[in-house]
């Protein structure tokens, strides 16, 4: 919340006067789900202030009745607040002085208790958020590995990373984001490790949002931090899987997450932070590191194999005798750059309809798309059959980058080199190709460069880039985290 909207008005001694002032500020007796409890303690009136879909109720029966019980067993001795504070059984339990935090800790799912004649209230933290349990991720998917990912509940995801790095020196700093929504944002990292300059750029990044709420959770901060204007790439890294996060924090990386996202922020990243998988480290380094080949290869293919395809067709010439059979064995009254778009658009259209069609019938979907139109867009002379080849091929590559993010900049990419090719041929691909590396090479995050260990060359980094190193040889930590602590293990 920022300082123009904070009132700082003290709690009142009059229940009444702070009554009328959560009437007229949030809308309690106007929102069904503000709810307040009167009662009498030792003779004093005590108001209890909860929100009833993000409190467990169970707990509050068992305080109020544990509450309720004291009119029996003890006398009125003039210190209610003191006897409420002592008697609540709760792990949790604070004390507030003015009604903003009243507010703040209400509509945050935290329960207030309000005593008549005190100037201060005791807040419980008994929230229960509404939520699913920890399920693998769909997108992050491992053949073997934990089966457990993040979820939409900050608690659950914070016991999760807790779960698997259980050191003293591991921190988790909460701060409240938006002016209306007032997300919960937490920073999490290891004292020791990350980078303390680091840590404070995304601290004072963080407090510093001016915005109504956070209804994109992670992106709207992700926006904010990084400003990444209408730059494709994604400069930071999200993940849903507990153990990819953990092993980031070991790294000295620094995570975000955000309340109500099942995704939390990696950073600082680079492009190559992109391009790795969980599966890699959880089959042998020589297995992995074949993985790793088959992904680069992969995602090389969704960004070049077009634009260098279309060049051959375009300069027949340019291919060695041995491979000179690649290109159309027929022509069409449709240009080859007009239907490579029409069938990359089409992929498209795929991708988003089956986002939007229901499970039981996405797979009708897609076989009625691939039996009906693809077939019959050839058979009609619409598409040449390699047009169909290469284009599924590069979409097949999209689909085996691990971040999403980082496979549609590179279809945009690739859109892009297609122009230049079929405008300019052979001087529009190598224009092309290194203005390509110049963008990525200017990009930095967080002050970090987009293609670390590539540029600047770091020759280890590189190595540990393109081979999948084992647990044991990795003795020190990234050195583009700029971590405090660079040695991974003990001596």
């Amino acid at each position: 919340m920022s300082e123009k909207s904070k009132s700082n008005e003290p709690i009142s001694p009059k229940l009444a006067a702070n009554e009328q002032y959560l009437k007229d500020r949030v809308g309690f007796g106007t929102s069904f789900d503000l709810g307040i409890r009167k009662f009498k303690i030792l003779g004093t009136n005590i108001n209890m202030l909860f929100i009833s879909g993000l409190v467990d109720s169970q707990f509050i029966v068992d305080i109020l009745r544990e509450l309720v019980d004291l009119n029996e067993k003890e006398k009125a001795n003039g210190n209610a607040i003191g006897v409420l504070e002592n008697r609540i059984n709760h792990q949790q339990v604070a004390v507030i002085r003015n009604l903003d935090e009243v507010v703040d800790q209400v509509l945050s799912g935290l329960v207030v208790f309000l005593v008549e004649g005190e100037e201060k209230g005791l807040v419980v933290d008994l929230r229960s958020y509404p939520g699913r349990s920890p399920q693998e991720p769909d997108t992050e998917k491992v053949i073997r590995g934990a089966r457990d990912g993040y979820t939409e509940n900050l608690i659950v995801n914070t016991a999760l990373t807790r779960r698997r790095i259980r050191d003293e020196r591991l921190r988790n700093e909460i701060l409240k984001v938006g002016e209306r929504s007032k997300t919960d944002v937490c920073i999490s990292y290891i004292s020791d490790v990350a980078d303390p300059d680091l840590v404070d750029i995304i601290k004072k990044e963080i407090q510093s949002i001016e915005t109504d709420g956070l209804t994109m959770a992670d992106k709207t901060v992700e926006e904010f931090i990084v400003k990444q204007g209408y730059n494709p790439y994604p400069l930071v890294r999200y993940t849903e899987r507990p153990d990819v996060a953990a092993a980031h924090l070991l790294e000295g990386h620094v995570i975000i997450m955000v309340d109500t996202s099942p995704s939390v922020i990696i950073t600082p990243t680079t492009m190559f932070h992109h391009v790795q998988h969980a599966e890699e480290y959880r089959q042998a380094p020589s297995v992995g590191t074949f993985v790793r080949w088959v992904r680069f290869l992969g995602i090389i293919a969704s960004l070049f194999l077009l634009p260098l395809w279309l060049l051959f067709v375009l300069e027949p010439h340019l291919l060695p005798e041995p491979i000179s059979f690649i290109g159309p064995n027929e022509k069409t009254n449709i240009p080859i750059i007009v239907q490579i778009f029409l069938a990359d658009f089409g992929i498209e259209f795929l991708r988003m309809a089956a986002i939007h069609t229901p499970t039981p019938l996405s797979t009708a979907m897609g076989l009625i798309a691939a039996a009906l139109i693809g077939q019959i867009a050839i058979d009609v002379g619409m598409f040449v059959p390699e047009v169909i080849l290469y284009v599924a091929v590069a979409a097949i590559g999209s689909f085996t980058t691990p971040s999403y993010e980082l496979s549609i900049a590179n279809k945009m990419s690739r859109l892009i080199l297609l122009i230049l090719v079929a405008l300019f041929h052979v001087p529009g691909l190598i224009v092309g190709f290194t203005l390509y590396v110049l963008f990525l090479a200017s990009i930095r995050s967080l002050n970090t460069p987009y293609l670390w260990p590539f540029l600047p060359f770091e020759p280890m980094a590189f190595l540990k880039i393109v081979f999948r190193p084992s647990v044991p040889g990795s003795k020190y930590r990234p050195s583009i985290v700029n971590a405090k602590n660079r040695k991974r293990q003990p001596a």
